[in-house]
């Protein structure tokens, strides 16, 4: 790898891991680096999976304090791994054409949950209004198929796990955003076992990315805390709109 490579890749490193604790989508920022530097499409889609896993345990540590103490996110863990462990399975025996015409319409539609919050919570109801065990069921529905996508290609998993928690949790948007740390701190994790014995991984790429995005991670969690909730609202919408419509032109293209 030269030097201009590796500069590149640092710098999508600490960019993708801002991103990620902010909004998620860190990985469209990484993967075409990656692809950049001349690795081939599954190997990018692996070696990215890897590298930007060690941001969301920055992420949760920059955001821990928001982190609540309860049941419901312990029993969350276990869905996230076996999606992500769904996903990954994927990726690794399946085509991906007909996956990556899914993918735009999953983060649009995550997105436009978000921007369109409280009308749909009048229509469906308030999170406190909810049964317990509805709101538990719908929470852990939400989490696998955030879970199985993020598995499967990852980027802006985050938008998804927001907009998702945002509208059946009675809760901050800095302690749902906490939660996606963790959240998306698991699924990487899972990944990472499963791209790590199975998936055609450039270690040369994770050993320049991965120390990077561990910085932009902590940085992007600290800066949440700081943030009004409707600008963080505004930035992951903006973040979510251009991800979904980039990847459908890129599905179509």
């Amino acid at each position: 790898m030269e030097l201009a490579e590796a500069a590149l890749l640092v710098a999508a490193g600490l960019a993708a891991g801002t991103v990620n604790a902010v909004a998620g989508g860190g990985s469209l920022i990484t993967f075409p680096a990656l692809l950049a530097i001349g690795l081939p499409p599954i190997s990018a889609n692996v070696t990215n999976s890897l590298s930007v896993a060690p941001g969301y345990l920055a992420a949760v540590a920059g955001s821990r304090v928001d982190l609540p103490r309860s049941r419901l996110l312990a029993a969350l863990l276990p869905t996230a791994v076996v999606g992500a462990l769904a996903g990954a399975g994927l990726l690794l025996v399946t085509p991906a054409r007909a996956f990556e015409l899914v993918v735009p319409f999953l983060v649009l539609g995550a997105t436009a949950l978000l921007a369109f919050q409280d009308p749909l919570r009048r229509l469906v109801g308030h999170p406190r209004d909810l049964a317990p065990r509805r709101r538990a069921v719908t929470v852990q529905v939400v989490v696998a198929v955030a879970a199985v996508y993020g598995g499967y290609f990852g980027a802006a998993v985050g938008v998804m796990l927001v907009a998702g928690l945002a509208l059946v949790l009675d809760a901050t948007l800095a302690r749902v955003s906490a939660i996606k740390n963790l959240l998306s701190a698991v699924i990487g994790l899972t990944t990472v076992v499963v791209f790590a014995i199975a998936g055609p991984v450039n270690w040369a790429g994770v050993a320049v990315v991965a120390p990077a995005t561990l910085v932009g991670g902590y940085a992007g969690a600290r800066l949440v805390r700081r943030l009004p909730s409707v600008i963080l609202k505004t930035v992951i919408v903006v973040f979510g709109t251009v991800i979904g419509t980039y990847l459908l032109w890129r599905a179509l293209s």
